[in-house]
C-alpha cells in the first residue's frame, strides 16, 4: 500500500538509509589506501592496480542500472541486506588473498554487494525526505562520503597495528550493523510501475526528459574520471614519494571528508538558489584544486587533498536529485545511472590510466586528468532549469 508523502522528513528512516550507505562504503574504502601494500605483497604492476579498481568500479557501479530496474520493479529488502552482507564479508577477505586472481575474486564479490544496496536505498530517500529533497539526499550522500573518509583512516591504522592478515576480523563490524538495520528499514516502496523489460523501463522512466538526463550523466561521468584517477593512483604516487601508509590514509580521508562537507553545503544551497550555479562554480574550481593537490610538497599535500575533494565531490548528490526530479517514476534506476553507472564508468578508465602511467608517469597522467572538468562547463550551460 502506498504511503502519503509528508512535507517533513522521516529522520529515523533517513538516518537508517544513511547508515546503510555508510556501512557499505566504509568497507569499499578499504581498498584504495591499501593498494601500495597489495603492490608490495603481490608484486603488482600499475596496470594490475588499474584492473583492480576497474573491476571494482564495474561491478559496484556500472551494473547498478540493472539492479535499479529490479529494485523499482520488486520492492524487497533483499537488495539492501544481501548487498551489505556481501560487502562486509568479502572486502575484508582481501587481506588474506594469496594471489592477484584471488584478490580480484573477493573484491569482485564485495563490489557486487555494493551494486545491490545502492540503488534501493538511494531510491528510498526521496520518499522519506518531504520537501527537503536536496538536503536529505546530501545527508544520505554524506554517509557514503564520510565512510570513504573514515574507512582509509581506520584500515591503514588497523593494518599498521595488526597486519594485513587480520583484515577478516573487521567484518564483525558490518554484521553487527546489519542486525540493527534489519529492525529499522522498511520494505522499499515504488511508484507501482511494472516494466515489461529493462530497456522499455528506461524508455518509460526517462520519456521526454532523456536529453536532460544524458547531459547530467555526461557531466557526472567526466567528474568521476578526474576524481577516480586521483583516488586510484595518488596513494601509489605518494608511497613512492616516501609518505607512510597512515599518512596516505589521512590524505584519502581528507579528500573525501572535504567532499562530505561540500556535498552538504551544495545540497543546502541548491534548495535555495538552484543546481546550475553550484555546478558551474564547483567544476570551474575543480581544475586548480586538482593541480594544487598534485604539486603541493610535504605536509601541504593534506591541504591540497582537502581542497581537491571539496570541489570534486560537491556536485555528486545534486546530480542524483536533479535526475530524480526529472524522472520520479524510476528513482532507483536514475539514481543508479547518476551515482552508480557514471561513477563506475569513471573508474573503468583506470586500467587505461594505469597503462599510461606505466608508459609515462603517474604525475604526467594526473596532470592531464586535472583539466577534464573544463569540458563539463559547456554541458552544464545546457542543463535544464529546475523548480526550487
Amino acid at each position: 500500500m502506498m504511503t502519503t508523502r509528508s512535507d517533513s522528513a522521516n529522520i529515523k528512516i533517513i538516518f537508517a538509509l544513511t547508515l546503510v550507505h555508510f556501512s557499505g562504503d566504509f568497507y569499499s574504502a578499504f581498498v584504495l589506501p591499501l593498494l601500495p601494500v597489495f603492490v608490495d605483497k603481490l608484486a603488482l604492476s600499475l596496470t594490475q592496480v588499474g584492473i583492480i579498481t576497474g573491476v571494482m568500479r564495474f561491478l559496484a557501479f556500472v551494473v547498478q542500472p540493472m539492479v535499479g530496474y529490479f529494485a523499482d520493479r520488486y520492492q524487497t529488502r533483499l537488495f539492501v541486506f544481501g548487498g551489505l552482507f556481501l560487502t562486509a564479508v568479502f572486502i575484508p577477505l582481501a587481506g588474506i588473498a594469496p594471489s592477484f586472481v584471488i584478490l580480484i575474486l573477493v573484491l569482485a564479490l564485495g563490489s557486487t554487494g555494493s551494486s545491490m544496496f545502492h540503488p534501493s536505498v538511494t531510491g528510498m530517500v526521496p520518499r522519506y525526505s518531504g520537501r527537503n529533497a536536496g538536503l536529505s539526499m546530501s545527508v544520505f550522500n554524506t554517509g557514503g562520503t564520510l565512510a570513504f573518509g573514515l574507512g582509509p583512516l581506520f584500515i591503514t591504522w588497523f593494518v599498521a597495528q595488526y597486519g594485513l592478515a587480520a583484515m577478516p576480523a573487521t567484518m564483525l563490524i558490518g554484521l553487527s550493523v546489519l542486525v540493527f538495520l534489519y529492525r529499522v528499514i522498511p520494505v522499499p516502496e515504488g511508484e507501482g510501475a511494472k516494466y515489461a523489460s529493462f530497456f522499455s523501463s528506461i524508455r518509460d522512466t526517462l520519456g521526454e526528459v532523456w536529453q536532460s538526463i544524458v547531459l547530467i550523466w555526461l557531466v557526472m561521468v567526466l567528474r568521476a574520471v578526474a576524481g577516480q584517477s586521483f583516488l586510484t593512483f595518488m596513494p601509489v604516487h605518494l608511497a613512492r614519494k616516501g609518505y607512510s601508509l597512515v599518512s596516505i590514509g589521512a590524505v584519502m580521508a581528507l579528500f573525501v571528508v572535504a567532499g562530505t562537507i561540500s556535498g552538504l553545503l551544495a545540497g543546502y544551497l541548491s534548495d535555495k538558489i538552484g543546481h546550475k550555479p553550484i555546478f558551474f562554480v564547483a567544476h570551474a574550481l575543480m581544475v586548480p584544486a586538482l593541480l594544487l593537490f598534485l604539486h603541493l610538497p610535504g605536509d601541504w599535500v593534506f591541504v591540497g587533498a582537502f581542497t581537491a575533494g571539496f570541489f570534486v565531490m560537491a556536485t555528486l548528490p545534486m546530480g542524483v536529485v536533479m535526475a530524480q526530479e526529472l524522472a520520479p517514476r524510476g528513482r532507483s534506476m536514475v539514481a543508479s545511472l547518476m551515482m552508480g553507472f557514471a561513477y563506475g564508468l569513471g573508474g573503468l578508465v583506470s586500467p587505461l590510466t594505469g597503462s599510461l602511467a606505466d608508459a609515462y608517469s603517474i604525475e604526467t597522467v594526473l596532470l592531464y586528468a586535472s583539466f577534464i572538468p573544463l569540458a563539463t562547463l559547456v554541458l552544464i550551460y545546457f542543463f535544464p532549469k529546475m523548480k526550487r
